[in-house]
This record gives C-alpha cells, sequence and structure tokens, in this order.
C-alpha cells in the first residue's frame, strides 16, 4: 500500500513538472505581451511586468482583426461541412455493407497520407479553373475535401459501436436509409460530431500552407497575418507574442469548453463490445 502511494506521487510529481516545462513557452508569451517593447529584452524575458499594458494587445489586435473574421468564416464552415460528409460516409461504410466498401474505406483513407506539398500546384491550376483562387469560399471547398478522411475514419470507429439491432427494428418498421440517419444515427452521434469538430476546428484555423498558397489580402486567414507581422522589418516581441496569444485562443476555448467530451469522444471508438 505504501509503495502504491508512492509510486502515485513520484507519477503525478513527474506529469507537474512535464506540464510546467510545458507551459513555460505560454508563460513567456504571455508575460512578454503584457510588456512595453523597450522593457522586451533576453535578461527580462522571465520576469513579470511591473507595470503590465494591454497596448501590444490592442497593437496586435488592430493588425489581425480583419484577418481573424476571415479565419472564422473558413474554419466554422468547413468543419461543419468535412464532419457532416464524415458523417454520412461513416454511416454508409459501417451500417449499410456493400461490395468494395473496405476498399472504398482503404481510398478515402490514403488522402491522409498525400503531403499536402505534393499536390500544391495541381490545386493551384484546379482551384483558378474553378474561379476560387484568392477567395474564402475556396479554401472551405479545399479544406472540406481534405478533411474527409479523417472524419470519416472518426465516424466510422464510432458507428461500428451503433448496435445492428437497432438498425434492424428501424428497417422492419419501414424507416429508409436517411430516416435511419435521421432519427437513429444523428441523435447518437454527438460525440463524435464533437471530437470531428474540435480536430478538424483545430487543423484548420492553424493551417498555414493552403492559406498563403491559395489567397492573397485582404483574404488571407489570421495565420499569414500572423507570419507577416513577425516577417517584418521592425521586430516589436511584445506585439508579436501578443498577436499569437490572440490566434491561440479560440482554439484553446474550443478545447476548454469541448475538452471533456473530445476525450469521451475518442475513447468511444477505442473498444468495441
Amino acid at each position: 500500500m505504501v509503495m502504491r502511494r508512492v509510486n502515485r506521487t513520484l507519477v503525478y510529481a513527474a506529469l507537474i513538472v512535464a506540464a510546467i516545462l510545458y507551459l513555460l513557452p505560454v508563460y513567456v508569451v504571455v508575460i512578454t505581451s503584457l510588456k512595453s517593447n523597450a522593457s522586451v529584452s533576453l535578461a527580462q524575458m522571465w520576469t513579470f511586468p511591473t507595470h503590465a499594458s494591454l497596448a501590444s494587445l490592442r497593437d496586435a489586435w488592430a493588425q489581425l482583426g480583419p484577418n481573424f473574421g476571415n479565419s472564422f468564416y473558413l474554419a466554422i464552415p468547413a468543419t461543419i461541412l468535412s464532419a457532416s460528409f464524415g458523417a454520412l460516409n461513416g454511416y454508409a461504410l459501417t451500417k449499410w455493407k456493400f461490395r468494395g466498401a473496405n476498399v472504398l474505406f482503404f481510398v478515402i483513407l490514403m488522402g491522409l497520407f498525400i503531403p499536402y506539398q505534393s499536390v500544391l500546384i495541381p490545386l493551384l491550376r484546379v482551384m483558378d479553373s474553378l474561379g476560387l483562387y484568392n477567395s474564402i469560399p475556396g479554401l472551405i471547398l479545399v479544406h472540406t475535401v481534405y478533411g474527409i478522411p479523417i472524419t470519416t475514419l472518426i465516424f466510422r470507429n464510432f458507428y461500428s459501436l451503433i448496435p445492428d439491432d437497432i438498425l434492424e427494428a428501424a428497417k422492419i418498421d419501414g424507416t429508409g436509409y436517411w430516416g435511419i440517419f435521421r432519427y437513429i444515427i444523428l441523435p447518437l452521434s454527438m460525440a463524435g460530431f464533437v471530437v470531428a469538430g474540435i480536430w478538424q476546428f483545430t487543423q484548420i484555423w492553424n493551417n498555414f500552407l493552403f492559406a498563403v498558397a491559395l489567397t492573397n489580402p485582404p483574404n488571407q486567414p489570421v495565420t499569414v497575418a500572423l507570419v507577416n507581422i513577425a516577417g517584418s522589418q521592425t521586430v516589436q516581441w511584445n506585439v508579436q507574442m501578443a498577436s499569437a496569444l490572440l490566434v491561440s485562443l479560440p482554439t484553446l476555448v474550443v478545447y476548454i469548453v469541448l475538452g471533456k467530451y473530445f476525450v469521451r469522444g475518442l475513447l468511444a471508438g477505442a473498444v468495441k463490445g
């Protein structure tokens, strides 16, 4: 019993140390964003500001504000669409087995392993030919398509836990394909949508490659604007840190609010039976 308590204490101590080390960069970002540019230096990197100021946050918002709107306009529809298509694919591949379903699932899943860089030039030409280059709807289309493989995997694993007897009973009652999906599958899919939604929102919000390649000002998402601030000739570390803090807040808030459902949703597809 004593050894078990000692081992548990050591495990908690190791986790606390790991958490502190992981959060140190966050601490530096926060305190630097509260300093004036004149008080920012390597020698004072760890010291808390004597006179905290929100001026750098205001300056950062003045430069990033319009791009925040672009990112929300991009991330929310793309997340909803990719999760919806993933739910439909997972439903069809799991509960309506047909010849070649496993092969089709493997082909869809291959999209996870194709590097973005390898298709960037063809993607640019396709977007240009569709008239969607340098537009947020074009980015929504790209992220929706590239999100389908992972959302299909999430929902396929999740729907495999739903007993087939429920669907068989619905079929006997005369409920069709879409009726089963609407009245039975969707009400049971909340955990799956939370997992897919958090994953997709985070990936889309933080994506830089597609954003910088497919859009120009003023249609660029906030990640591109953040890099533009960091690459300016005048280095204002407090403004840059404040910008990084502002850009990371939406995904952080989403995970804080829905984090426990995210873990439950991941575990829901981990054990079958």
